[in-house]
């Protein structure tokens, strides 16, 4: 039985935050509002990601407040989402006011370095996909873009019918490390589909950027890093089993 847990969902209230944040006025609409932000996420990732010309959006973040919902775009191509003058974020949010027959407030937030980014990267896999390109090829040269880019690992895995083969399988392509446990890592993950012609493929990114705060702490005095400092010649290691009865 798999013991697989969200790199995200696990660290949620530790190192990442929550992608939506608001409290029900009462209990019984919780429910309710929670279904609403579903549908504004469909929304928006049918409107401007799967309709060209795609504004690679990578998340939603939603606030709510007494009298207004706020929603935060973060994307890729700003310039696609705005529109001139602010046409076409107006039209979104004119579109968003009618499905929940609230008040809406959108900010539209740039994405510096798509090669980074965990969801980009893997709609950039589905589109390869979808174009018939060798999964291979395509998720080789994804990990080493996102590696000249500064990540300190990639993980993507594909599974479906990859290649329209008859039976479906999953491949994997990793580069560098992912630590998958350690709470202070900072792991971007998401999820993709490529809808091809013969099915659907799945597509999972795992990004490793980096830790947060001091995980190797330096010793100034030798200037060694505490995480691979070595014993000198002639130096016993501790055992920490000795002395200790079984």
């Amino acid at each position: 039985m798999g013991q697989k847990t969200s790199p995200t969902g696990f660290r949620i209230g530790i190192t990442e935050d929550w992608r939506s944040r608001w409290y029900p006025p009462r209990k019984s609409l919780y429910g309710e509002l929670l279904v609403e932000d579903e549908k504004i996420r469909r929304y928006i990732d049918e409107r401007l990601n799967r309709q060209p010309p795609y504004a690679a959006v990578s998340k939603v973040e939603i606030e709510r407040t007494a009298n207004e919902i706020k929603v935060m775009i973060f994307t890729g191509r700003p310039g696609l989402v705005i529109g001139p003058k602010g046409a076409e974020v107006d039209k979104l949010r004119e579109s968003l006011e009618e499905l929940t027959d609230r008040r809406i407030n959108v900010s539209v937030h740039e994405i510096k370095n798509a090669d980074l980014n965990a969801k980009l990267v893997g709609e950039a896999v589905a589109e390869q996909l979808v174009r018939r390109s060798s999964f291979r090829r395509t998720m080789k040269q994804r990990a080493e873009a996102a590696m000249a880019a500064g990540a300190l690992g990639v993980k993507i895995q594909c599974s479906g019918r990859l290649g329209g083969a008859e039976m479906k399988r999953s491949e994997t392509t990793i580069m560098g490390s992912i630590p998958l446990a350690t709470l202070r890592a900072h792991v971007d993950y998401d999820t993709s589909e490529a809808r091809c012609t013969y099915g659907v493929i799945g597509i999972k990114v795992w990004i490793y950027k980096g830790s947060y705060g001091a995980e190797i702490e330096e010793n100034p005095s030798d200037g060694h890093d505490a995480k691979t400092r070595q014993v000198p010649k002639g130096a016993k290691r501790a055992n920490p089993r000795k002395g200790q009865s079984r």
